[in-house]
């Protein structure tokens, strides 16, 4: 069924994650289902929501509803910053099962640190937990800088196995990259492909998909597989689903991965959501 084969990388839990995922972010209702049955179908294997997109119950149906084996799939949730207290955390993960009528999900991360409530490392133990009793199989967090990441390792011995962080050409997060990989951690990419700016037009990368013969998208996306970043990128229609995760069968030159590195900007991020003081909950 799969029209696409994806490869994978290894997780430092010994697991396997596609490199590129299917984002579902405004994915709900029917037509949510639809769209992630679609994608399904067309190949994609890791499937990232969260409880604050309110739609684990469309992404749950559309798993059994596209005909794939549940074995075959990488499902994923975060947290919300609002239960990050221990015992909430844990209720989340349930009623996030519950939502999605599964048994498990095989990612689940922290969606925000939200430092100034300080609670993120009791969040942590919490998801630590919820992977004891098999609620989740893999443990991760989002939007956590080295800081972060340095305490809740430091607190409970446990290394997160993914980092989903704001990364595109016009915020590459250089730094960030090479110290999660540091720890063994693979970096995801949210907003791969920079939703709302004007990445997609820009003439570096218009040039670059003119002379390789593919689109700014697909482009994009070849260069977070060259980079070593999972993107999540959100499609609704069958064909762009397609075209997204094609990028298998050509590679951009060291010219090619030198250009798109003059669009980095210091101020990059498409809505200023610093994780050291943006939160949410």
């Amino acid at each position: 069924m799969s029209k696409v084969a994806v490869p994978e990388l290894t997780l430092n839990d010994g697991s396997a994650i596609p490199a590129i995922g299917f984002g579902t972010y405004k994915l709900n209702g029917s037509s949510g289902v639809e769209g992630m049955v679609s994608a399904i179908r067309n190949g994609y294997r890791l499937l990232d929501s969260a409880f604050d997109y309110e739609n684990e119950g469309a992404l749950g149906t559309a798993i059994r509803k596209a005909g794939v084996p549940r074995d075959d799939l990488t499902v994923a949730s975060k947290l919300p910053g609002r239960h990050h207290h221990f015992d909430e955390a844990i209720a989340t993960v349930e009623e996030s099962l519950y939502r999605a009528q599964l048994d498990y999900y095989d990612l689940y991360l922290i969606h925000w640190p939200n430092p100034s409530k300080n609670l993120y490392a009791e969040a942590w133990s919490a998801l630590v937990e919820a992977r004891r009793r098999g609620l989740v199989r893999a443990i991760g967090v989002c939007n956590f800088l080295p800081e972060h990441l340095k305490r809740i390792i430091a607190d409970s011995g446990v290394t997160p196995v993914v980092n989903q962080i704001e990364l595109h050409p016009y915020f590459p997060q250089h730094e960030q990259l090479a110290f999660d990989r540091s720890l063994g951690i693979v970096t995801e990419a949210w907003s791969p492909l920079g939703r709302a700016n004007h990445l997609m037009k820009d003439p570096v990368i218009e040039k670059i998909a003119k002379r390789v013969e593919r689109t700014t998208a697909q482009v994009i996306l070849r260069w977070h597989v060259q980079l070593g970043s999972v993107s999540l990128p959100k499609a609704a229609s069958s064909a762009r689903q397609v075209e997204n995760l094609s990028v298998f069968d050509f590679e951009l030159s060291a010219d090619d991965m030198a250009e798109i590195a003059t669009l980095a900007r210091p101020d990059g991020r498409t809505f200023d959501q610093d994780p050291a003081r943006y939160e949410e909950f």
